[in-house]
């Protein structure tokens, strides 16, 4: 039986290679028409994150989502199915059962898209997280410039609590981790 309708599907790939699955598909791709109204469009689940260089300094970076997984929408005929299986660093399909694929149904792949989507939207989230102890300065609000000394991290909250000298006294302050920056 010949599927008609194009589906999503999720390859298993070698993990830190699924940027290299992405760009053979869709360069081989351009030079098969017949593969293109087989397959339609090829996704890595990325989300930004934010990265605290040595300086202190903030940057921004895109990391895989769903390591080892690449997102195809398509036809899966037995042509495309060995074409797709074939690919370098793919290892098959996510939930093949008896040499079938296992296609995504429609909520999971709404919930992925959603959270591409959003995850792309967000600012990001701090990958290199602060710790007690820490000396920090305070980059925005009302005690911009000040510094402090970390004696809390909620890293579910991403939040700290710093004991900030003001007035000659030792204040506690909630920041959140965008609000401040590691001193040297």
């Amino acid at each position: 039986m010949a599927e008609t309708e194009k589906k999503w599907y999720v390859l298993r790939a070698i993990s830190g290679r699924e940027n290299k699955v992405k760009e053979y598909l869709e360069s081989d791709l351009k030079n098969c028409p017949a593969m293109q109204n087989l397959i339609s469009q090829v996704l890595i689940p990325t989300e930004k994150v934010y990265q605290l260089r040595k300086d202190g300094k903030k940057t921004i970076k895109e990391k895989t989502y769903l390591p080892g997984y690449v997102l195809v929408e398509a036809i899966l005929t037995g042509e495309a199915k060995g074409y797709l299986r074939n690919i370098p660093n793919v290892l098959g399909f996510l939930g093949e059962k008896d040499g079938q694929a296992t296609p995504l149904r429609p909520a999971e792949v709404n919930r992925i898209l959603g959270t591409i989507d959003q995850l792309q939207d967000e600012e990001g989230e701090l990958a290199t997280p602060y710790f007690v102890g820490d000396t920090v300065k305070v980059t925005s609000g009302p005690f911009n410039d000040f510094s402090g000394i970390i004696e809390e991290v909620n890293n579910e909250k991403k939040k700290l609590k710093v004991m900030v000298m003001i007035f000659g006294r030792k204040t506690p302050l909630e920041l959140s981790f965008m609000q401040v920056e590691k001193e040297h």
